[in-house]
């Protein structure tokens, strides 16, 4: 009784009031079990039911090469996530410019690389492509060209469908000339071409707010990295309550779970953990989808 009490104070459900809620995750999550197209081949049927039954209903990729995602094809790879009962979500991929390019600020040879891979993900049936880094800029002008770059990409993938993002980790909190890097590129890129997925545990490694990234660039943040310095809810750094709580003020449409470690013998059973947290939490509605 007194558990129970407790979890309903802090805005938790318990047992079967937990209920079922949307919720993607980054496969580099388990990549020392799908992580490769090796080990996709021999463990994906077996994992992928296992997150399935835990609760969570998509994936985002971290293994596109060459047109394949797992070594699979897009279409392949598409039917091995449905045969699990989970849907292809999103996908971390990036090409990083030149220095040549940066410097002169033609970047018209690595967008030909992104034809390829956006085909390929639309085959997939994707709904968002992430990138998940860029060159770190050593001069505003450096920064100009790679915003410009992330709106070419953006327009591509938005011609195919889909939309694109960027996500961050902790350094892009640090400064170019003076300018937050992170601002620069919300403020130069354009809402219509680039979303960002904020990873909220690198934000916080980061020193920053999340909340007061939402309140300041409302509506640009359509997926969350819901990430905590191992399982969900452990570590106390992350104020998860106010993330979902101004979650509408982000612009939210899917939350996305990563582990980078755990503190059980096996990631399945952290990825369990994450997840029961979710499910428990009053604070994390149902779907965030439009």
């Amino acid at each position: 009784m007194i558990v129970c009490m407790a979890a309903a104070l802090f805005g938790f459900s318990t047992g079967a009031d937990a209920k079922k809620k949307e919720a993607c995750f980054q496969m580099y999550s388990v990549r020392e079990l799908i992580g490769s197209p090796e080990k996709f081949a021999q463990n994906h049927k077996e994992v992928l039911a296992k997150l399935a039954a835990m609760g969570y209903t998509s994936t985002e990729a971290a293994n596109y090469d060459n047109g394949k995602l797992y070594g699979l094809s897009p279409e392949d790879y598409r039917m091995a996530i449905e045969a699990s009962g989970m849907a292809v979500l999103s996908s971390h991929v990036g090409h990083n410019l030149s220095d040549q390019e940066l410097a002169s600020g033609d970047f018209s040879e690595a967008l030909k690389w992104w034809d390829k891979c956006i085909d390929c993900h639309k085959r997939a049936g994707m709904k968002y492509i992430a990138n998940p880094g860029v060159n770190y800029p050593k001069t505003l002008k450096e920064a100009d060209v790679i915003c410009k770059y992330l709106n070419a990409i953006g327009e591509k993938v938005n011609a195919a469908g889909m939309k694109f993002g960027y996500h961050n980790h902790s350094h892009e909190f640090g400064k170019v000339e003076g300018k937050v890097w992170y601002d620069y590129m919300l403020t130069h890129t354009d809402a219509d071409k680039v979303f960002f997925e904020m990873d909220v545990y690198w934000a916080v490694r980061g020193q920053v707010s999340p909340v007061e990234y939402f309140n300041k660039y409302p509506g640009r943040f359509l997926l969350l990295h819901i990430k905590d310095h191992k399982e969900l809810g452990q570590s106390g750094m992350v104020g998860f309550d106010a993330i979902f709580n101004n979650a509408e003020r982000a612009g939210l449409q899917y939350l996305v779970v990563e582990l980078e470690g755990s503190n059980k013998p096996n990631i399945l059973d952290g990825m369990k953990e994450s997840i029961d947290y979710l499910k428990a939490a009053k604070f994390v509605k149902a779907s965030y989808s439009k």
